[in-house]
């Protein structure tokens, strides 16, 4: 008797306290509306948020010497692309590892890596405009940022991040070619260069990219080719070729880039900052070599390295003793990758990433460069976090 007694004066207090619970629900719906509306929350199906991130903690040496020790925020990447339609995509893309400063030509942060939108009229054609990543081909370039440890000289001191706008066209699954018209640079010229004499501003300083991305034996060997014009000034060009070829096998991989870039005009500015007086170099050439392996040891242990040549020269040096060669980097990076999560694209890190200087005789002697070595050891993270 008594438990019964119990068990009824348990069920009236529920049916009592049931119409109360109802009402604070209704309150808190009619009082705190969801910051996206239930209406639009399915759109987020079609949206993707990443976080592309890398942090390590390095040790540098210079000539063999301990320099110093310390943590570093080496990428961060905030992306967010989607689809708004069935035919129509967005991408963006800012990086908070750059200065964010706005920039006089295309009037958009330098940090600020893509902000575009495509549209695909059918299955064979892309349209696309905005903020762009130049189609500059190689394997080099066309990585994510945070799986490269340090880029060779060509990438490193060019605008690889232009406004314009690009057609793509797929004839074939196994064909892709597209066309890209850019702002060659996103400084003005005086900017850049203040100015040179018999040297003036071109009216619309362009970069026309058209490259070609193929694939062949079932994906096993890949390419990704390109010629680039730029139009720097006045009867002022720069032409650059970029050829990456990739060999996918079941463990292993091998890519190898060759790029050159032939420049009127110094576009790099590294030459530049090696004559007497540091003003814009002529008829300028540099050259890149770039080899990058990977070894899949097991599902969880990788074994990778990359290893680059870039040599600089002076066509257009004044001096009649000159050598036109000044400059060969080397650039080496043995590195241990572990991927302890199956789902989660993360990785842990422990590589050296050397870097070999050496000047020719020329060099040293006439502009009064050093030879220098450099390396440092890091262990760190990478991921592309998928948080949305």
């Amino acid at each position: 008797m008594y438990i019964r007694n119990w068990l009824i004066a348990v069920l009236l207090l529920y049916v009592m306290q049931a119409p109360a619970q109802h009402k604070q629900a209704a309150a808190d719906t009619s009082l705190y509306t969801p910051l996206i509306p239930v209406s639009k929350q399915s759109l987020l199906n079609n949206v993707d948020v990443i976080a592309n991130m890398r942090f390590g903690f390095r040790n540098e040496f210079d000539k063999g010497a301990y320099q110093d020790s310390r943590f570093v925020n080496e990428q961060f990447r905030l992306e967010i692309k989607g689809k708004v339609s069935d035919k129509l995509f967005f991408r963006f893309r800012d990086r908070y590892t750059r200065d964010p400063e706005t920039q006089s030509v295309d009037n958009i942060s330098r940090s600020t890596d893509l902000a575009f939108v495509r549209f695909d009229p059918n299955e064979k054609w892309k349209i696309y405009a905005g903020k762009l990543c130049a189609d500059w081909g190689g394997y080099e370039f066309d990585a994510n940022p945070i799986d490269i440890y340090e880029y060779s000289d060509i990438i490193e001191y060019a605008d690889n991040f232009l406004s314009g706008a690009g057609v793509g066209f797929l004839p074939t699954p196994s064909n892709e070619f597209t066309f890209q018209l850019l702002n060659s640079r996103t400084k003005t010229f005086k900017e850049l260069y203040d100015t040179i004499p018999g040297i003036s501003e071109a009216k619309f300083p362009f970069a026309a990219v058209l490259s070609w991305r193929g694939k062949f034996w079932d994906d096993r060997f890949q390419t990704i080719w390109s010629y680039s014009l730029f139009k720097e000034a006045t009867h002022t060009y720069m032409n650059y070729f970029a050829f990456g070829n990739q060999l996918q096998l079941k463990r292993f991989r091998l890519q190898y880039d060759f790029k050159l870039s032939l420049e009127n005009l110094d576009r790099k500015l590294l030459v530049s900052g090696w004559t007497p007086d540091h003003k814009p170099a002529q008829d300028v050439k540099y050259m890149s070599h770039w080899l990058s392996a990977d070894l899949q040891v097991s599902r969880l242990v990788h074994l990778a390295f990359t290893g680059m040549v870039d040599l600089a020269y002076w066509n257009g040096n004044p001096d009649p003793a000159k050598d036109k060669h000044l400059r060969t980097a080397w650039g080496y990076i043995p590195g241990v990758e572990v991927y302890p999560l199956k789902r989660v694209n993360l990785k842990v890190y422990g590589n050296m990433v050397g870097r070999v200087y050496r000047y020719t005789d020329y060099a040293r002697s006439a502009l009064g460069l050093v030879n220098d070595d450099t390396y440092r050891f890091t262990v760190g993270i990478v991921t592309p976090l998928q948080v949305l």
